[in-house]
């Protein structure tokens, strides 16, 4: 079942994605060279005990941290820790969650520690981003759940290739469903699996969680021994970007971005939904 929210609780989630904004601001400051991702952690924390928010990922399955800190051939779910360091040229995830009133908000940002990147990194989390819009582009009443998968691969396919040959599009991690629940049904794919059908169609009240995860080589994975951390299997470096969108009768509102996602959904002509919180 799809968990269909009323404009009250969209409010709310709207009120969880704006903390988790904060989060990735306070975050990308604290990511400096020397800094450990134990560091951020705690920087997370704060800005969720200033907002008395909760984290939805402690504790969530035995996960020890307040955010996900994933960096360079980590894909996702890197556990904060005192002795992971972060370098010049490291290229890190950080995946942020908070809940408000039982309702939940969840992004992801790709963030380039130091200077000296390749240009390939930029260009990797360039295409990444550009598809997490397209999908949202894509949440529009009437369409189907794979209408959403189909914008976020098509949007990478078109991409040139990179000097690594082309984009993984990492296959065993995707979106999801989110309300009173971080992780709920429908799981959103980021490429178009023809065997899972077309997927329920998007109405007003719908809440998805959209996160293209991209390396620059293999789509395959494969987790630690730690039972999170998931790496590439080839040692390619990836990018991870997600927000926490609701459509509504007045159409898509980027819960976790700022301006609701005025700006980037402008470039595709669409309008954003007006703010629930003014």
């Amino acid at each position: 079942m799809v968990e269909i929210k009323t404009p009250e609780q969209i409010a709310k989630m709207r009120e969880a994605g704006l903390v988790v904004a904060a989060m990735h601001r306070a975050c990308r400051e604290a990511a400096v060279p020397g800094a450990s991702t134990k560091d951020l952690d705690e920087v997370a924390a704060k800005v969720l005990a200033e907002h008395d928010a909760k984290p939805n990922f402690l504790g969530y399955g035995g996960f020890p941290g307040n955010i996900c800190t994933s960096v360079n051939d980590v894909v996702v779910h890197g556990i904060p820790d005192g002795g992971t360091i972060l370098r010049d040229g490291d290229l890190l995830s950080v995946d942020a969650g908070a809940i408000v009133d039982g309702w939940h908000g969840d992004a992801a940002i790709t963030v380039f520690v130091g200077e000296g990147h390749a240009p390939e990194l930029h260009e990797l989390s360039r295409v990444t981003e550009a598809s997490l819009w397209a999908g949202i582009a894509a949440m529009r009443k009437g369409n189907r759940l794979v209408d959403v998968s189909r914008a976020v691969e098509s949007s990478i396919r078109r991409q040139p290739r990179p000097a690594t040959g082309k984009y993984g599009i990492i296959e065993d991690y995707g979106g999801h469903g989110i309300g009173s629940q971080m992780h709920m049904d429908p799981h959103l794919l980021n490429y178009v699996d023809r065997r899972r059908g077309r997927g329920p169609r998007l109405v007003p009240g719908m809440c998805l969680a959209i996160e293209p995860m991209v390396s620059l080589g293999t789509p395959k994975t494969h987790v630690l021994s730690d039972d999170w951390t998931v790496k590439t299997n080839d040692g390619s470096w990836s990018s991870h970007w997600e927000h926490s969108v609701a459509l509504t009768e007045q159409g898509p509102l980027v819960l976790t971005a700022p301006d609701g996602g005025r700006a980037k959904l402008a470039e595709y002509g669409i309008t954003a939904a007006p703010d629930p919180l003014g």
